[in-house]
């Protein structure tokens, strides 16, 4: 293993002990034991066990951003597809709800998360024409839609693919 690939080790190992366990039941010594390496470069790299959740869910908020871009002009096909996303990674979904669970509000203050949520909302805002406020409600309403589908998709996912289409696009109007 090389010392470059370090930090990436010790972010997978951390993420999978994050959403097993959440940030209080999660330990240091797990996630070195599971990454290769020693506590003290966990702490060299990420100084606490708390900023390693914080860059542990910023991470993963990346690989989503990446993942699935946003679509100003299609909010229910973002939604689709955010939610593809999510049935595909299970354990993004525990980071966030024991994220904001475990660490109320900093998700909120995260620049990954305050980044992206800018960007977004100035879009809807471009695309639609609404002032701040209501894109910024907007985009919490469909994203709420989003998580509360990914927590009980239902057996039939097509179907719950659909209905979360729908319902995203009747909000839309």
């Amino acid at each position: 293993m090389m010392a470059a690939d370090t930090p990436r080790r010790i972010l997978d190992a951390a993420a999978d002990e994050f959403a097993e366990r959440g940030l209080a039941g999660a330990r240091v010594d797990r996630i070195a034991e599971r990454a290769g390496a020693n506590k003290q470069r966990i702490y060299a790299y990420f100084t606490s066990k708390d900023q390693l959740f914080d860059a542990v869910i910023e991470d993963r908020i990346e690989q989503l951003l990446d993942a699935v871009p946003f679509d100003a002009a299609d909010l229910p096909g973002y939604a689709v597809r955010i939610l593809d996303f999510n049935l595909a990674h299970p354990s993004l979904v525990r980071l966030l709800l024991w994220h904001n669970l475990e660490r109320p509000a900093v998700l909120a203050r995260l620049p990954q998360s305050v980044e992206s949520h800018a960007r977004k909302v100035a879009a809807l805002r471009a695309s639609r024409g609404d002032d701040d406020w209501a894109a910024d409600r907007l985009l919490a309403q469909v994203l709420g839609l989003v998580h509360g589908v990914t927590l009980a998709p239902g057996p039939d996912v097509e179907q719950t693919r659909a209905d979360l289409h729908r319902a995203v696009s009747l909000l839309v109007g």
